[in-house]
């Protein structure tokens, strides 16, 4: 259990300090304490839906979460999310570990451009904005990460959405994606809820520390922290899945 509560913490500290889904994190450091992806992936969902719905909150509060937009692409993907149990279901462990390497070398990448701001915010068809919710929230729960890894760039890339405003979104997605990938998880297979709710609720300490030590870095070495955790993560699964 004390390795649990440490875990958790350390996730969360490392989702609020980086603003990034903690399944990016748990999966592959369970994976890394001996867990088979599957597993590592019904833990993760649990561990979501404790910090995407307190950081939801404390976006809230700090009035950077735009609850419309949110409950529109947080429809599709609760809808998607039901579908990623039974999928996991069918495909072997090899596969949703080169799935999650796409992940993880995606958000390598994409961190090196620069995302476009100040310009307008477009006015998105609301059926658009449900389609992506709906496709991220396969993905996401497929590989169990909530589908703001991939939210957050469209939102600000190509809908010129704030970042700050799409971080927001994105995390309140996870609370859909998420809740929704359980139930999918728990009506296919097996998932240790004990290990996930320990690790959940410690996530909330790390949390909450990690949005307050957020705003005390500067931002240039935040950014390459963050490079160079995505570059562990990559090195580690490239070996674990290639070598």
């Amino acid at each position: 259990m004390i390795e649990l509560i440490f875990l958790g913490i350390g996730i969360g500290l490392l989702s609020g300090f980086f603003g990034i889904g903690g399944g990016t994190i748990l999966v592959p450091s369970l994976m890394l304490l001996g867990h088979q992806i599957k597993d590592a992936i019904g833990i993760s969902v649990i561990q979501m839906v404790f910090s995407s719905a307190y950081g939801s909150y404390l976006n809230r509060r700090n009035k950077t979460l735009d609850v419309s937009m949110g409950l529109v692409i947080g429809s599709g993907g609760f809808i998607g999310a039901l579908l990623s149990g039974f999928i996991v279901s069918k495909i072997d462990d090899k596969t949703l570990e080169v799935i999650f390497l796409s992940f993880a070398a995606f958000a390598l990448i994409r961190l090196f451009f620069k995302t476009k701001q100040g310009a307008v915010q477009k006015d998105v068809n609301r059926a658009i904005l449900f389609t992506i919710g709906l496709v991220l929230g396969v993905l996401g729960m497929l590989i169990g990460v909530g589908g703001s890894i991939l939210l957050v760039p469209i939102l600000v890339g190509f809908l010129h959405v704030d970042l700050k405003r799409a971080i927001s979104s994105g995390l309140f997605f996870v609370v859909f994606s998420s809740v929704s990938g359980l139930v999918s998880h728990s009506l296919s297979r097996e998932i240790d809820f004990y290990s996930g709710i320990i690790i959940g609720l410690s996530s909330l300490v790390g949390v909450y520390i990690g949005i307050h030590l957020k705003d005390k870095v500067d931002a240039v070495l935040q950014k390459k922290l963050l490079v160079g955790f995505y570059l562990l993560i990559v090195i580690y699964l490239t070996k674990r899945i290639f070598f």
